[in-house]
């Protein structure tokens, strides 16, 4: 097997030896068990949770600032909120352990779905953009999740749990948006105004998330991982280090470009198809299939990405996630008219955002030493969700200026420019010898 291999230190059998030997090990891996279980059952919830406020976002938007302009204000306040929690959680698991970060943002995360009420209630413009950054450490959560997968995890299987968890957020991303019409009776139920009803949901979804974390989630993995390993948590937990811990590991350093390019490709095309569609004549519901069907190909496949890259490797596995995107974006740009073709690049784009995704998390999982681990995946996840915010920003611009064909080609040649680097990058010497990918 051709798995990624931690550099640091020699790969752990699959029955570790010291300490308590096959007996702990028999423990520790009815835990990780446990834990798949618990963390998947919490992304059912927060994912249910955000898909469902983000399916009203922007027309609530509309309503309470009374400009169109304003309708993408919201998705842009929930991926900025989510950048912000990325790093603070990452600081707080670092410190308190993956319970107390993941529990931490879903109670922020619910703070928002519940002044998202308020603000709709109130007409109140500024509240909505301030509750929609809380909500946005939903979004963390969710990322961060599928890294507290593979804290108690054998290194041969760090790519199949953390791709299970990104599964599982298939269930709420798909059924979350078809929530406004149950929304909309509870709303009349409880004498808010009707967008807000979906909120309602999202609040109950997120607080049986919280309850899940806070509960169920003992032995913390994280904490139990560290007490096994050894690894003593740094006294001031940091941003910068997660940043130098890149700067000293090329192979995660590779990954993390793939995932970047991947995301905001993904978000850059997908937020501009909708209008490429109704440009072209697509009804309402032809542009929700293509959607949905998007969405479905970013998380529904995505075991057999992590199955992929613990049996060839996460860089390779990640660069062939860029070369579909190249082929989703080339399709979708040249679709013209055909809403069939268009259909088939977004599902290709959901495709290859995941495979880049996940084998990509699972090389930094790998590639990056134990006591500085947590930081790294805070750095990702935090630069993830810049990479969407800077993918939505310019994907207007640049369709104005050059057409969705023009926006579909500049995406593919970004990420053509970048299959290179994933294979060149861990070639660079450094002071750890990289293991092989």
């Amino acid at each position: 097997m051709s798995g990624d291999r931690d550099p640091h230190g020699p790969r752990r059998s699959v029955a570790p030896v010291d300490g308590g030997g096959v007996l702990a090990w028999l423990v520790v891996h009815r835990i990780q068990r446990r834990t798949i279980v618990l963390l998947s059952l919490a992304q059912i919830f927060s994912g249910l949770a955000t898909g469902a406020a983000l399916s009203v976002g922007s027309l609530l938007a509309v309503e309470l600032s009374g400009s169109e302009a304003w309708a993408g204000s919201v998705t842009v306040s929930v991926t900025l909120g989510a950048a912000v929690a990325s790093a603070l959680l990452m600081r707080l698991a670092i410190a308190r352990g993956r319970r107390f970060a993941l529990s931490t943002g879903l109670l922020v995360a619910t703070a928002g779905a519940l002044g998202t009420i308020l603000a709709a209630s109130l007409g109140w413009f500024w509240l909505l953009l301030v509750s929609a950054l809380c909500i946005g450490a939903g979004t963390s959560v969710n990322l961060q999740a599928r890294f507290a997968a593979t804290d108690l995890s054998a290194p041969e299987h760090r790519g199949r749990d953390l791709s299970l968890i990104v599964w599982m957020s298939t269930v709420g991303s798909v059924a979350g948006p078809n929530l406004v019409g149950a929304g909309e009776s509870i709303a009349s139920s409880i004498g808010v105004p009707g967008l807000a009803g979906v909120f309602v949901i999202s609040t109950v979804a997120m607080l049986l998330g919280l309850l899940v974390i806070w509960i169920g989630l003992r032995p913390d993995p994280l904490l139990l991982a560290r007490d096994r390993a050894g690894v003593q948590a740094p006294p001031r937990p940091r941003f910068r280090d997660g940043l130098s811990a890149f700067s000293t590991s090329p192979r995660a350093l590779a990954a993390l470009i793939g995932m970047l390019l991947a995301h905001f490709t993904m978000v850059a095309v997908m937020s501009m198809t909708p209008v490429h569609l109704v440009h072209h004549g697509a009804t309402v519901t032809i542009v929700g299939l293509t959607i949905s069907l998007h969405i479905a190909g970013m998380f529904a496949l995505s075991p057999l990405m992590g199955l992929a890259a613990d049996r060839f490797g996460g860089l390779p596995v990640a660069s062939a996630g860029l070369g579909i995107l190249v082929v989703a974006t080339g399709l979708a740009a040249f679709s013209a008219d055909s809403h069939a073709l268009t259909t088939v690049g977004l599902v290709l784009l959901g495709v290859g955002w995941s495979a880049a995704t996940v084998a990509g998390s699972s090389v930094i999982v790998n590639a990056v030493a134990p006591d500085v681990r947590v930081a790294a995946q805070g750095v990702s996840d935090t630069m993830m969700s810049l990479a969407g915010v800077l993918g939505g920003v310019l994907s207007g611009l640049i369709l104005a200026a050059v057409g969705y064909l023009g926006l579909g080609v500049a995406c593919a040649v970004l990420c053509i420019a970048a299959i290179p680097l994933l294979t060149l990058l861990p070639r660079r010497r450094t002071p750890v010898v990289a293991a092989r990918d």
